[in-house]
């Protein structure tokens, strides 16, 4: 790693600077508190696609094990159980085995937002107006130009997860795991013996999905994900889908959002899901921490909520119109070549 400094980026550091304050100008306006939480913490939650940085606590007493966090989400969910109500946070996260490249950094800024008595599609509103909001601060109109097409602000395009795969990918049903795996190889996808159907699910996302989304003149909602891509959000048993939803831009991911779950038994059914984390963790060599299983208790005192995490530096690469992170820094840390 070194030290790097990029004093013609100056413009773009302070647009950047700028939209954090817009950001905190706005969110107050429709009821989010702003709070500010730890940024290392003794626990995390046990998220086997996330690697951690880890340091330690030193005072004459036996040396505390500590670990940067990887988002807010543990302290967050903690304030709403206690009746906070709607919430944010707009601080620094950090993600080991991150690649740095243009769109990823192992340290970045994220917005992570909670709103009470809400669905995962009433926080996509409000994620559009805050877009709304800062194009009209930054340049008096409710749109915005990147790499040279236009973007509109006005509304967003929806899609579920179902009907993209069918649109793009060609793959009529990915809930039957038999018939996806089928389909793909007939599709001309690669199907490695070893494929989980995450593993087959993920790559076709990736090459034939993603870079159809918010390419159409607005941003895109793509929502309602099987029920294996469903991370910490509530199942619909009923419609047979994880109430997930995420946010692209000219065919880049800001923001990951769903519905938390409030069904009975979430205890039970988080306590399965870290148990399986925890092993896929230890498979892939991954930093074997504390985990907070305290957790669990705080995820059966939500009330109904939604919630978002969108990556700043990403957004602000739109409204700045640059094509990598880098470009919104005047100072930074870069590997070596």
């Amino acid at each position: 790693m070194k030290i790097a400094t990029y004093p013609t980026h100056l413009a773009n550091h302070r647009r950047f600077l700028r939209i954090k304050q817009l950001i905190d100008e706005f969110l107050p306006n429709q009821g989010y508190t702003k709070v500010e939480v730890p940024i290392m913490s003794p626990q995390l939650l046990p998220e086997s696609y996330l690697d951690v940085f880890a340091t330690e606590y030193r005072y004459y007493q036996k040396p505390q094990q500590l670990y940067l966090i990887p988002s807010t989400e543990l302290f967050l969910k903690r304030l709403l159980a206690s009746g906070i109500g709607s919430c944010y946070t707009l601080d620094q996260v950090f993600r080991n085995s991150e690649p740095a490249v243009n769109k990823h950094n192992f340290e970045f800024t994220m917005l992570e937002m909670y709103k009470v008595n809400a669905d995962y599609l009433q926080i996509a509103d409000d994620t559009l107006a805050l877009l709304r909001f800062l194009a009209q601060k930054l340049f008096k109109k409710s749109e915005l130009t990147y790499q040279g097409k236009l973007v509109q602000l006005d509304r967003f395009e929806k899609i579920t997860v179902a009907a993209a795969f069918k649109k793009y990918a060609h793959i009529p049903d990915i809930f039957n795991h038999e018939r996806f795996f089928s389909d793909a190889k007939a599709r001309g996808f690669r199907v490695e013996t070893d494929f989980s159907y995450v593993d087959l699910w993920s790559e076709i996302y990736s090459l034939a999905v993603e870079p159809h989304l918010g390419m159409h003149g607005r941003g895109t909602v793509i929502y309602d994900y099987p029920k294996e891509l469903a991370a910490m959000v509530n199942y619909n048993e009923e419609k047979g889908v994880a109430e997930r939803l995420e946010i692209y831009i000219h065919g880049m991911e800001l923001g990951n959002c769903g519905n938390e779950t409030t069904q009975k038994g979430v205890r039970q059914q988080f306590a399965e899901r870290f148990t399986e984390e925890i092993q896929e963790r230890k498979r892939l060599g991954k930093a074997a921490y504390a985990i907070d299983w305290e957790f669990l208790d705080v995820l059966e005192q939500l009330p109904p909520t939604a919630g978002i995490a969108i990556g700043i530096d990403r957004l602000a690469m739109l409204f700045c119109d640059v094509k990598s992170i880098t470009d919104l820094k005047i100072i930074g840390i870069e590997q070596k070549d």
